[in-house]
């Protein structure tokens, strides 16, 4: 189980990175409650197609969400390997579906860049920022706010 962490110093944020699409993405730390090995999912009936189900979490039944779906990347066809990263976003608790989580990384302000303007991408919407790396790794940071339905189920 991963807990908030301090932030870092000015100008630094820790991320969990993780896996989608074989694509490299991140979200705040802060935000991250857990991460579970994959466990099938009850459908939900006329769920969006990025739903994959709900989850019973010590009690508490939470949706998951397939961040590849979401994304635009298809649909996940989850195995073992595959993990649910519990968030906790404005009061809701939340599953998403990743490959796998790769590594904790310290992100520092000066390796943010904004996500490129491109008329037809409707996933820009869905990333805050984008992290380059001297290797020319890029990290995608999710924007919470954009990527998780509105409605009171999610």
């Amino acid at each position: 189980m991963i807990t908030s962490i301090a932030p870092n110093s000015a100008g630094k944020s820790d991320v969990v990175a993780f896996k989608l699409a074989d694509q490299d993405f991140c979200i705040d730390i802060g935000l991250v409650r857990e991460i579970r090995g994959w466990a099938p999912a009850t459908l939900l009936p006329h769920a969006p197609d990025y739903i994959k189900g709900v989850i019973n979490l010590r009690g508490a039944v939470v949706a998951v969400v397939d961040l590849a779906a979401r994304l635009g990347f298809g649909p996940t066809a989850p195995s073992d390997r595959h993990v649910i990263i519990i968030v906790l976003y404005e009061g809701r608790v939340v599953g998403l579906l990743a490959e796998l989580v790769s590594d904790i990384v310290t992100l520092d302000e000066a390796q943010m860049r904004a996500v490129p303007d491109i008329a037809s991408d409707p996933s820009r919407e869905f990333l805050s920022g984008m992290a380059t790396f001297d290797d020319g790794r890029i990290l995608r940071k999710i924007d919470l706010a954009q990527l998780l339905p509105r409605t009171a189920g999610v």
